[in-house]
């Protein structure tokens, strides 16, 4: 059974650069910062970046995972401004949820979600 969502791992290849961005792309510190690996809480949930690429090569895969926010628009300004290229633009999927998804400076592609009617159980 899937419990929600807990962690989502960015393949950087090259960790230094990558916890930078994240660091200043998110406004916060890592809570673990190993050289095997970092972590960021975000909200409650863990956003990772492993620098060993040899299995899972960064960039998109097929599969993205969505971000809760507040407001869209001001996040999508926000990683733009931190250099994220934007990958698909907002847009309304119904029942006032709006969705948008930027790629990192890595590849990565991070999905932004606000949901009025998500509530965290």
């Amino acid at each position: 059974m899937l419990l929600g969502l807990r962690t989502v791992i960015y393949h950087v290849p090259d960790l230094a650069r990558a916890k930078a961005w994240y660091r200043e792309a998110l406004a916060i510190e890592p809570y673990f910062d190993e050289p095997f690996y970092v972590g960021f809480n975000v909200g409650g949930y863990e956003l990772g970046l492993d620098p060993d690429t040899s299995d899972d090569p960064p960039g998109g895969g097929g599969t993205v995972a969505y971000w809760g926010v507040d407001d869209l628009d001001r996040s999508l300004e926000r990683l733009a401004g931190a250099g994220a290229a934007m990958h698909a633009p907002a847009r309304d999927v119904g029942g006032g949820i709006r969705v948008a998804a930027v790629r990192d400076p890595f590849g990565n592609v991070i999905g932004l979600i606000h949901n009025p009617n998500f509530r965290l159980e």
